[in-house]
């Protein structure tokens, strides 16, 4: 499927981002991923943090892309729409993000101790990963995006 049919079946709807929107969300990545690293907070916090990352950089390709999920399958639809973003090469990545979404939901929701240091750390080195990557897809697909983003 394309993002139009996913438009068309009503799981997206348009989106016009701008300069200002994507540094905002960079920025939001950027603080997560320095938060998570704090070995102060619990594996299960560094999980959610580390997810929260990675989920606002599949955001910021949706966004990007001309669209928004809409409220049904949100977070889902969000991270399913990053291989047919960035190609079918990262559909084992929205698989692994996929299963940490239901891991995050069960340490949010119903229990503590869901996720283990080994997770978080995976988690964190994905999400860094994948941050590298959505700006140099950006840097070689919408320059013009980043006009008012620094890497600090």
């Amino acid at each position: 499927m394309t993002l139009k049919q996913w438009s068309d079946n009503g799981w997206l709807r348009p989106h016009k981002t701008s300069p200002e929107e994507i540094d905002n969300l960079l920025s939001m990545v950027h603080r997560d991923l320095a938060d998570a690293g704090k070995e102060s907070i619990s594996a299960d916090w560094r999980f959610g943090i580390a997810y929260n990352a990675a989920l606002k950089l599949c955001t910021i390709l949706l966004y990007v892309s001309g669209y928004r999920a809409e409220r049904t399958l949100q977070h889902y639809r969000t991270i399913q729409a990053m291989p047919l973003i960035l190609g079918v090469v990262r559909k084992e990545d929205a698989k692994y993000l996929d299963s940490c979404r239901i891991k995050r939901n069960v340490v949010e929701y119903d229990y503590v101790g869901g996720a283990t240091e080994d997770d978080a750390n995976e988690l964190i080195e994905f999400a860094e990963d994948l941050r590298e990557d959505v700006l140099i897809w950006l840097k070689n697909n919408h320059p013009q995006l980043l006009s008012n983003y620094s890497e600090s």
